[in-house]
């Protein structure tokens, strides 16, 4: 007898290869069937919450309680979205992010509190997700539970369909506002960034200042004292004395004016990124090229995050790269200031090995920044960054 699937005189290699029977009931459908079969009770409980709340507190805004209690209202509906997409994430397998929590300072007090809570969009979106879901889940519930007796050879099928509309409910109704959500979660990052930021360098000013400039000058003081003392008994001791202050002195000023320029650099203000820039290069112990091409001055603050950006990383250049040439380019581009450090060391450098490449990446990031590091084992370092171009004021 011919086989079908294999002609006479077919090689056997040519044997088509037929897809293994898989059974229609695996777990993915059973948990399918479980959340259609389970949505009917809890559409039920939704729907008598969201219903009464705004019942109730519509039929109450004549008083002082009926706002308030929509207000409320409005959290529980949070709570119960949040239910609602821990169900969805554990049989549906659909990943939704959390919103942000409503924001909570204490100087908003009551009236803050009843505002943000009657204008969550997160709050009505859930609502109208319960009031929405109680006929479609009498009609999922029942297709369901009539297929599991009468239509049980095609109800997989049927659950994946209803199931692909619960989804598409859930994503549409119970995420996040995407890019209004996604932003206020970015700027809360960004705020504890730039905050714990100006902290890092009010300590790292002050503890230069204890430790250099402060301890000379109080040296300084010191010694100035006993030259005053010695002056009529040993002038010569007297005249070595000032001598030795005079020198502590003009370390004190150095260490001062170093600190200034890492404060605020004067060239920077003066005369702009261009000769700041070739400032920072000629102390860079590595050959440093110095391009900018810029048509003119951007906003004060690009303008020093920029400068930072390029200080730190040919200090890097000088610490840990072992080149023996660099460049620095600073560009703009449409709204965008880019700026990328070259060199040819022995790279390997990258954002978690303390090399400070980490702080200057949040640094960016908190102003709508970029930062990327390309740096191939023996294959030199490539930095660019990205600034939001802002015209000076």
């Amino acid at each position: 007898m011919t086989d079908p699937l294999h002609p006479p005189g077919a090689a056997d290699d040519d044997r088509p290869v037929l897809p293994s029977p898989r059974f229609a009931y695996d777990r993915h459908t059973w948990k399918e069937i479980s959340f259609l079969l389970t949505s009917f009770p809890l559409a039920v409980l939704g729907f008598v919450y969201a219903l009464t709340m705004l019942a109730l507190g519509a039929g109450l805004t004549v008083t002082v309680i009926g706002l308030p209690l929509i207000a409320a209202g409005l959290t529980g509906a949070r709570l119960l979205g949040r239910a609602e997409r821990a169900r969805a994430r554990k049989l549906l397998g659909v990943r939704i992010d959390e919103p942000s929590p409503l924001p909570r300072r204490r100087e908003d007090g009551f009236f803050g509190w009843l505002w943000n809570g009657l204008k969550d969009p997160v709050g009505w979106r859930a609502v109208l997700y319960e009031l929405i879901r109680l006929p479609w889940g009498i009609l999922t519930f029942v297709v369901t539970l009539v297929g599991l007796f009468v239509l049980w050879p095609v109800l997989p099928f049927v659950a994946r369909g209803l199931t692909n509309a619960d989804r598409a409910m859930v994503r549409a109704l119970l995420s996040p506002s995407d890019e209004l959500e996604r932003r206020i979660a970015e700027l809360e990052s960004d705020r504890g960034v730039v905050v714990d930021t100006a902290a890092a360098d009010l300590r790292r000013i002050e503890r230069d200042l204890h430790d250099g400039a402060q301890a000379r000058l109080v040296n300084l003081a010191m010694g100035l004292g006993l030259a005053k003392e010695k002056l009529l008994e040993d002038p010569e001791a007297a005249a070595t004395m000032v001598g030795e202050a005079h020198g502590e002195v003009k370390l004190a000023l150095r260490e001062l004016r170093d600190l200034a320029r890492g404060i605020h650099p004067a060239v920077l203000t003066d005369r702009g990124l261009d000769a700041a820039l070739s400032s920072i290069a000629s102390r860079c112990t590595v050959p440093v090229k110095v391009t900018a091409d810029l048509p003119a001055r951007p906003a004060e603050a690009i303008e020093g995050i920029a400068y930072f950006t390029v200080s730190e990383l040919l200090q890097n250049v000088s610490k840990h790269s072992r080149a023996t040439k660099a460049s620095v380019d600073v560009w703009r581009s449409d709204e965008r200031l880019l700026i990328q450090v070259q060199d040819d060391g022995q790279g390997g450098a990258s954002l978690d090995k303390g090399t400070g490449m980490s702080g200057l990446a949040e640094r960016l990031g908190a102003v709508d920044g970029l930062f990327v590091v390309d740096s191939p084992d023996g294959g030199g370092t490539t930095v660019t960054a990205e600034l939001p171009w802002r015209d000076r004021s």
